[in-house]
């Protein structure tokens, strides 16, 4: 049998030209479904599956925070350890315009705009992470030391228990 063919986003040829090893898992996605749906839908660990999420600070400009599946930022932390005013989600529009990727679908390898990239600490003790592709219901499978060789990825300690 041969591989089962996906779609080439621009987070699946950023990973490429890194040269990241990575294994592409699809499921259906659902509007809202977020990274507990995909976790189900494919058997993992929610905690293991990291969302993107696309803040603003202050001034309007963009960063990407990378979360556990179970767990939210705490805006105020995050502003505290950035050392900004105030740190805020961005709304669809904005986080489209700087990633190229809808809602959804936002993955932090391949983004319109290069962001810096905040990762919560506690991913990188992960043997292995599911993060998005750059399309909705596309996971990739990578091991988590790959952001800081990609992003030079800051760690930070913003997780609040859903």
């Amino acid at each position: 049998m041969g591989k089962k063919a996906y779609p080439v986003t621009s987070g699946i040829r950023a990973l490429r030209q890194a040269d990241i090893e990575f294994t592409v898992h699809q499921y259906p996605y659902t509007d809202k479904g977020g990274a507990r749906q995909a976790a189900a839908t494919l058997g993992l660990a929610v905690h293991a599956v990291v969302k993107t999420l696309v803040f603003q600070d202050e001034r309007k400009n963009g960063l990407l925070v990378l979360m556990h599946g179970d767990a939210q930022v705490s805006a105020k932390q995050l502003a505290r350890q950035l050392q900004h005013k105030q740190v805020i989600p961005c709304d669809t529009g904005l986080a489209t315009k700087l990633t190229g990727y809808k809602v959804g679908g936002i993955s932090p390898f391949g983004t319109r705009q290069a962001l810096p990239v905040y990762v919560e600490s506690s991913i990188f003790d992960l043997e292995t992470i599911y993060i998005n592709g750059g399309k909705r219901g596309l996971l990739v499978q990578v091991d988590p030391t790959c952001l800081k060789t990609v992003f030079k990825a800051t760690p930070v300690a913003v997780a609040l228990p859903l």
